[in-house]
């Protein structure tokens, strides 16, 4: 007789169900994916298909737009550049830092975090007759957690520069209040 195999619950650092985890905005369920992996590396999968990037962990997301530092065409320079390991030991330990600050699960507060953070409408110009109008648009929902990304991750960079704050404290913080 075999004895049963059971599959070991998959934990995010070994400590964070996903399963948990629920999306509350309808436009975003579909491109913020809570997939079960014990750690936030895909090694880069999806980037030969398109739309692809919809299917990766939320956690590696927040960690691949952190690894970006400069601006315009210095874009993975920097302190940042390239570095994965040291960008998710920094998101790990804001992780628990937002544990302990909220007795939550974290992965909860950064989906509601990327939820608050993500716009709906955006602008583009229109030209009719040489002249440019503004006109507002709809966001697709997959821009909308880049956007939510990005903001997120410049607004921790720009805030824990030349600090005294540790950038891992500085991310807690600003995910604890863009969740509220």
């Amino acid at each position: 007789m075999t004895p049963s195999l059971e599959q070991p619950e998959m934990l995010l650092f070994r400590k964070w169900n996903l399963a948990e985890v629920e999306v509350a905005d309808q436009g975003l369920k579909n491109v913020i994916s809570l997939k079960p992996m014990v750690m936030p590396i895909s090694m880069g999968r999806h980037e030969h298909q398109r739309f692809q990037k919809a299917q990766v962990n939320i956690v590696e997301r927040l960690t691949n737009n952190m690894m970006h530092f400069g601006k315009k065409g210095a874009k993975n320079t920097g302190r940042m550049g390239g570095k994965k390991a040291r960008v998710i030991n920094i998101v790990e330990t804001s992780l628990e830092i937002m544990h302990l600050k909220t007795g939550e699960n974290p992965v909860k507060i950064l989906v509601k975090a990327i939820e608050n953070a993500s716009p709906n409408e955006d602008t583009t110009r229109i030209a009719y007759g040489g002249v440019v109008y503004h006109v507002s648009v709809d966001i697709a929902p997959l821009r909308r957690v880049d956007l939510a990304l990005r903001f997120i991750s410049e607004g921790v960079r720009e805030a824990s520069f030349s600090s005294p704050r540790s950038i891992e404290e500085v991310l807690a913080e600003e995910l604890i209040l863009a969740a509220s």
